[in-house]
């Protein structure tokens, strides 16, 4: 319990915070991304 109190009280324990919401948007951001420039590249496959 009291690793969550410093990850939500301290400067430190904030940025830390940040960091990791911010690293898993990123990797949301790129799964997505990936997802749709495959699904662009099959459907530009099969027009073909």
């Amino acid at each position: 319990m009291d690793a969550l109190k410093l990850l939500f009280t301290s400067d430190v324990g904030l940025l830390s915070l940040g960091v990791i919401v911010v690293t898993i948007g990123i990797g949301v951001w790129f799964s997505r991304w990936f997802n749709k420039q495959i699904e662009e590249d099959e459907a530009a496959r099969k027009g073909k």
